[in-house]
């Protein structure tokens, strides 16, 4: 066996316990677990104590979490959400959200803080399903036309982000149009498999095998969940896609071609407790552990890039909520624009992925998830604040799920 050194693994598995205990203890730390995670993670990392270091067991489970994170937001996928009116007024907000992101970017990159300005248009462009959905849901917003919107922009949103990122900015060899290419035969594999599934399903003996082996020891439908999620990210990087895509698509897939076990309250639960149970927090802490803070301090203007960066994000993902004033009061109009606003993981992404193919500078992506950061704290809880103060009837009065809203993911 090679000498690995699980030295890191094991405090970062400390944090993953300690992140989520702290704001259920210290009832005054409104924070979710992610971002103390993350926070936790550059404390410790090089640019904090050192005790933390990238190694090789690092980077594999990282990679999974955020495999396993981008799957679990796939899941998440209504297609029943995605038709009709506001599917189009999504359409046309993400249209609005990459010409002010697009804009944004030019004006900092004249102002020589941005490399690419199309980069920081799409990193500006996603809205954590993972956040917002459990907010609403926690709520009571969820099926109402305001939930709605906001289910079917953020979609929208976190779809187009993903595809946009894998076809301009992916980190393999070749242009755009092979891209392209690429994409139009991973969605050839995506037809194909949804068909083969969809077949299997309508088998009775397919069913019967199913319904024995999918508790206990066997698991086959997590097992089936796992299959396709790593096959999708290794056929995505296989074609020179990113595997971000991949992961997302599987999620997807499997919403739309295992109805039974997604209306299967533990066959969720079980995905989630290996993801949040394990390879994300991972992610998030070894995310935490490559941003080097101290470049925000390496130069004076470096921390006025957050709120820059804040104010890039609100407009980039706010603004296209005026285009629901014709459907909703001003209040929810409100609300809807600090929700779709609010974005982490994708950020922390799309920082990275700049970082290794030379199109953000360090002190760059850390302002950007620093961004995301503050977006994550603030915004879902200023959003509750004021359903609250509309309808205190409907809402209810604890804030559980501002505590850790991506680990409630149902």
């Amino acid at each position: 066996m090679p000498d690995v050194s699980f030295s890191s693994l094991l405090i970062v598995c400390v944090v993953a316990v300690v992140a989520p205990a702290l704001p259920a203890a210290i009832r005054w730390l409104r924070v979710p677990s992610v971002v103390l995670e993350l926070m936790l993670g550059i404390a410790l990392g090089p640019a904090g104590i050192g005790w933390v270091h990238v190694d090789m067991p690092l980077q594999v489970l990282s990679l999974v979490g955020l495999a396993f994170l981008l799957f679990i937001a796939g899941l998440e996928i209504e297609l029943q959400s995605l038709r009709g009116r506001p599917t189009r007024i999504a359409l046309a907000g993400y249209g609005v959200t990459l010409v002010i992101g697009l804009i944004a970017g030019v004006v900092l990159h004249q102002a020589g803080w941005v490399n690419k300005p199309l980069l920081l248009a799409v990193a500006l462009s996603a809205t954590s399903l993972g956040l917002v959905i459990p907010v609403l849901k926690d709520a009571g917003e969820l099926s109402t036309p305001m939930g709605e919107l906001i289910v079917a922009s953020s979609t929208v949103a976190d779809f187009g982000a993903i595809l946009l990122l894998s076809l301009l900015f992916s980190q393999s060899s070749g242009g755009t149009a092979s891209r392209i290419f690429a994409i139009g035969a991973f969605a050839a594999v995506i037809a194909v498999v949804i068909v083969s599934l969809s077949r299997a399903g309508r088998s009775m003996r397919f069913n019967v095998l199913f319904d024995k082996l999918q508790h206990g020891s066997s698991e086959i439908r997590v097992r089936l969940a796992v299959l396709l999620l790593i096959g999708f990210v290794a056929l995505a990087s296989r074609i020179g896609l990113e595997s971000i895509l991949g992961a997302f698509i599987a999620g997807a897939v499997l919403n739309v071609v295992d109805r039974d076990a997604m209306a299967h309250p533990d066959f969720r639960a079980k995905l989630a407790a290996i993801g949040y149970g394990f390879v994300i927090p991972i992610f998030f802490v070894t995310s935490g552990a490559r941003l080097d803070l101290r470049a925000l301090f390496h130069q004076p203007s470096a921390l006025a890039r957050v709120p820059l960066f804040l104010i890039a994000l609100v407009a980039a993902r706010g603004l296209p909520a005026l285009m629901y004033r014709g459907q909703l009061e001003s209040r929810r109009v409100a609300v809807a624009a600090l929700l779709q606003a609010t974005s982490l993981p994708f950020l922390v992404t799309a920082a990275e992925i700049g970082q290794l193919i030379g199109a953000l500078s360090p002190v760059n992506a850390i302002a950007l998830v620093s961004a995301g950061l503050v977006s994550t704290i603030a915004f879902p809880a200023a959003a509750i604040t004021m359903l609250r103060r509309q309808s205190p009837a409907r809402t209810p009065t604890t804030m559980a799920h501002l505590v850790d809203p991506i680990t409630t993911e149902a």
